[in-house]
């Protein structure tokens, strides 16, 4: 055990001695040094020893220093201090020697003794009777003076007041945004929080490091190539956009291109949230979008980049308060203004981005302002793979990783997933020990993404493990013989994540338009663990909440939303800008005749499970043992089971490729 330790200190020694040694970061200057310098130079002079002189006692002076005549003055200050000087030929005196060197600037200079009094009047009587057999011209006579401190008295003046508009300061910052930046500060609570990049702080990322948005990327690069090579489109009459808007779904890589085009640009490029407008104080946004855009105009040509541009530019006239000054609008109004108003300068483009375009006022997205929205969505197949491209490199891998394949078994991830699970897998590896990475590691870190952790010691009694046993083979067998459905890959009963207990993953496929029957299709699918339940055991549980979920909601899209009801008809109540939140489009009868609709077309499809199960009972059953014992069934398993999948298609890509778990399409999960 001791060599053990010894080795493992060893290691850790050199493991230190290889890390590579960073460079000191050195401190950032900061204007207010000088005020706390100044302040501590003149705390040391006030406290700083000035009386050199020796102590002594008025008995001693009287009884020795008195005596040897070689006194040249006493002083009596303010009435409580007296200060003895000796002669310059005294000084030479070997009794004399402590008193060398104690002066600052030398020994000559006094006062050489000194010591406190209580009573002036009676020290010069002293004084005067110890002095009456001296010769007339060998007496002292007493001096007084008086001193002032000065420095002392104005420290002790101002110290309070220091601390109270220190104070208040700190209070204020506090309340302003924090201390960080120019409008953190109470009397820069109006000035932009813009961070500005140029050739003193550039960005690293180019469009090399953005994949997976080739369209996106030739829109952005083309306002970049404005700014280097405005000729080549002012000679043909263009001008260049005033803003571009990037809109797509959380975790596509709007900002990852904003710092592309910063990367790129090589022109000033000011980056901030919508946020940052925003401040407790009325009238701070207005002053915050005015000097962003002095700023902006000074260094032009330039580039602003608004992030969550939404937290700023909410359509106006919608808010629940009326009559009441809204500071919001007016940062907006005053955005809005800056960007094309009556006195617009040229040579500053806006780039924004945003996850609700449908929120944002209408004035904000006319021709003008932004001239082009950028509509970033989730990647295609070729684009999951450039985007794996990317996240591969810094990581070990094994030989048969592919990014092809990862692509083609992440259908539906963005950018941000596929980091993830990039990122997840590595880990995944490292806690197994392994050296490289391979694809059972991105395998289980798809699972953990999409499932959540495994539950290892969840205690599930038997009676439970078989009901989960049986709905999952339910959604197995409905899946796997209708047409229309994403093809099973995964079958388990290892509880996962905060209350799945069992899960079916599909992989689903870059499809884009849905046929009646094939939503029809997938409502079987995911009812057949509600109706394999009814049929095993005639009896029902609660596992099966997320599946009515969104049933329900597929039902009420279909009648409500894409016309795909005969008694509803060809109409659509879906209110894409959200205008009419608290109204209904429709009357109250035919809201009753929706829900009635819907209750058919959910009905029918349980119908139509059931039937499908009740033939499939046999495939059902013995589906469900094998689970009870295995726990989890990839695909290979469910074709020696089930046998071949009918109505399956594969394109040429997905031929080549294992398929491995993917999302989770229903599940029993939510059990109360």
């Amino acid at each position: 055990m001791a060599d053990t330790n010894k080795d493992s200190i060893t290691e850790n020694n050199d493991n230190k001695s290889k890390r590579p040694k960073l460079p000191p970061v050195m401190p950032k200057f900061n204007f207010y040094w000088i005020y706390g310098i100044i302040a501590v130079v003149f705390i040391a002079i006030e406290f700083m020893p000035r009386d050199v002189a020796m102590k002594t006692t008025r008995t001693k002076f009287l009884t020795e220093i008195l005596p040897s005549h070689d006194i040249e003055k006493v002083v009596l200050i303010n009435k409580d201090k007296v200060e003895i000087y000796l002669k310059k030929d005294a000084l030479k005196n070997e009794k004399y020697k402590d008193l060398k060197d104690r002066g600052m600037f030398g020994d000559d200079v006094g006062p050489h003794y000194t010591f406190e009094i209580s009573d002036a009047g009676s020290f010069e009587t002293d004084l005067n009777k110890r002095q009456e057999a001296y010769p007339a011209n060998e007496r002292i006579i007493l001096e007084t003076a008086t001193q002032h401190n000065y420095l002392g008295d104005i420290i002790g003046w101002l110290l309070p007041f220091v601390l109270l508009i220190g104070l208040w300061m700190f209070v204020m910052r506090r309340m302003g945004g924090g201390a960080g930046g120019a409008g953190g500060q109470i009397f820069n609570i109006g000035k932009s929080r813009a961070q500005l990049f140029d050739k003193d702080a550039r960005v690293n990322i180019t469009f090399k490091d953005v994949a997976g948005l080739d369209e996106a990327k030739v829109e952005v690069m083309e306002i970049v190539d404005f700014l280097k090579n405005p000729k080549k489109y002012t000679n043909l009459g263009g001008k260049i956009p005033k803003g571009a808007l990037l809109v797509g779904p959380p975790g596509t890589g709007k900002t990852l291109l904003a710092k592309a085009v910063a990367g790129e640009a090589g022109v000033p490029f000011f980056s901030l949230s919508g946020s940052d407008f925003v401040e407790m104080f009325v009238g701070v946004g207005a002053s915050r979008v005015r000097d962003l855009f002095k700023q902006a105009k000074e260094k032009a040509p330039c580039i602003i980049f608004i992030d969550e541009i939404d937290a700023v530019g909410r359509a106006r006239g919608k808010s629940m308060v009326q009559g009441g000054n809204d500071e919001r609008e007016n940062t907006l109004n005053q955005l809005l203004t800056e960007m094309d108003g009556f006195a617009t300068d040229l040579g500053v483009i806006i780039l924004a981005a945003t996850n609700r375009p449908d929120i944002l006022d209408s004035a904000l997205l006319r021709p003008g302002r932004f001239d082009r929205q950028i509509s970033i969505d989730r990647p295609d197949l070729n684009g999951r793979a450039e985007i794996f491209k990317v996240h591969l490199k810094p990581l070990k891998l094994a030989e048969g990783v592919d990014p092809m394949k990862l692509s083609i078994q992440t259908a539906g991830f963005a950018g941000a997933d596929i980091a993830n699970v990039c990122n997840e897998s590595a880990l995944i590896a490292a806690r197994n020990n392994k050296d490289k990475v391979d694809m059972q590691d991105f395998q289980d870190a798809v699972d953990r993404i999409i499932g959540g952790l495994e539950k290892k010691n969840k205690i599930i009694s038997p009676e439970e493990k078989e009901i989960i046993a049986y709905h999952e083979s339910g959604h197995a067998i409905a899946g796997w013989f209708l047409e229309g459905v994403d093809p099973l890959v995964k079958v388990s009963i290892v509880p996962r994540g905060v209350a799945a207990l069992g899960y079916a993953q599909y992989l689903p496929k870059d499809q884009y338009l849905y046929t009646t029957e094939q939503l029809e299709n997938m409502m079987c699918m995911t009812l057949g663990g509600r109706v394999a339940e009814d049929i095993i055991f005639g009896r029902i549980s609660t596992g099966a909440q997320n599946d009515l979920e969104r049933i329900t909601k597929m039902a009420y899209g279909m009648v409500t939303i894409y016309g795909m009801n005969a008694t509803i008809g060809n109409v659509s109540f879906y209110d894409t800008n959200q205008e009419q939140t608290f109204i209904k489009p429709f009357s109250e009868r035919t809201a009753e005749l929706i829900d009635i609709e819907v209750r058919k077309l959910i009905d029918s499809c349980y119908i139509k499970t059931k039937a499908l199960l009740n033939e499939k009972r046999s495939k059902l059953e013995e589906l469900a043992k094998i689970l009870l014992k295995r726990e989890i069934l990839l695909q290979a398993d469910l074709v020696e089971i089930l046998g071949k999948r009918p109505h399956d298609k594969h394109t040429e890509e997905e031929a080549k490729v294992e398929v491995m778990p993917h999302e989770t399409s229903t599940g029993i999960a939510d059990v109360v």
